[in-house]
């Protein structure tokens, strides 16, 4: 019995995820252009912030009033901010996926993410073109005088500028304003609280936010001001697009044409036309006609019966 019960489980997810798979797929074909281009931004993103770093000056670290608010934690315990971070961004990661899984399912994975995707973009530009106006003194323990790593010698050929590799996106110099941390995380966060579906892990979400605020600066990977340009900068400019593009579809939304369709779904499509009204015209026309042929027909055989006396 247990291994019967097993292998229906096993059957429903298995059914489950082919569905959604190749709704999924369909998506894909149609989107296919936005994720790439988002995708490969994410690239140029990291080539604008390996050349920054080229330019980039160590010096006196700037005043700060989160330095003197918040205690440093040091470079044994840096790790502890980009663990939150690595949290985040791996929670939302599974969380866009959820759908070929669970039964509730309210978001399109393709569709999130090419939402997602063009808030990262218009936010990265933005970061782009505020870090090159002006370079500042990196607060960072490796971007502090003294550490080899606080400059890039000159590139031997242009190429060298476009190739990137782990250590130059981990030890970056000079792309501070703003904290590219907190761009993923207020989109992640956003998006988590307009399409969730659990109020506690909403709250838990804004509160991580706020942690990894402060643990940015306490690790001093960025200045205070790198922060608080980010909270506001990235929250404007999703309220911003979120009322340019059009409204994500939702399950039941405009991107139902791309879902299987059988007879079965096509007569629940006409009942719930017809109770929402849609029809109504329609309706209300075959009602009458139905009550008008009961009319003529009691009224023949109203005439009949007479003649007959």
């Amino acid at each position: 019995m247990f291994l019967l019960l097993i292998s229906s489980c096993f059957n429903q997810l298995w059914k489950r995820l082919c569905a959604e798979t190749a709704t999924e797929f369909n998506l894909l074909l149609h989107n296919w252009k936005y994720l790439l281009a988002g995708i490969f931004f994410q690239y140029i993103h990291g080539v604008a912030a390996r050349g920054v770093h080229y330019f980039h000056r160590p010096g006196p670290i700037l005043q700060d009033v989160g330095f003197y608010l918040l205690p440093e934690l040091g470079l044994d315990k840096a790790y502890i901010s980009e663990t939150v971070f690595t949290s985040i961004f791996v929670s939302f990661f599974l969380w866009t996926f959820h759908p070929f899984i669970f039964k509730s399912k309210k978001i399109y994975t393709v569709l999130i993410w090419c939402r997602v995707l063009a808030f990262l973009v218009a936010c990265q530009i933005l970061r782009i073109l505020t870090f090159y106006s002006t370079q500042l003194p990196g607060p960072n323990y490796h971007c502090r005088m003294g550490s080899e790593l606080a400059t890039l010698p000159p590139p031997n050929n242009p190429l060298e500028v476009f190739i990137i590799i782990p250590g130059s996106i981990l030890y970056g110099c000079g792309d501070l304003i703003f904290s590219s941390h907190m761009i993923f995380t207020l989109v992640f966060v956003h998006t988590y609280h307009k399409y969730g579906t659990r109020r506690f892990i909403k709250y838990c979400a804004w509160l991580a936010a706020v942690i990894q605020s402060l643990l940015i600066i306490a690790s001093r990977k960025h200045y205070t001001v790198d922060v608080v340009v980010a909270w506001y900068t990235v929250n404007l400019m999703i309220f911003f697009l979120d009322h340019t593009l059009p409204e994500l579809s939702d399950r039941t939304g405009a991107a139902a044409f791309l879902l299987p369709v059988n007879k079965d779904n096509k007569d629940k499509e006409e009942n719930h036309k017809l109770l929402n009204g849609s029809s109504g015209e329609s309706l209300d026309r075959r009602s009458r006609n139905i009550v008008n042929s009961k009319i003529v027909e009691d009224g023949n055989t109203g005439h009949g019966d007479m003649g007959d006396e």
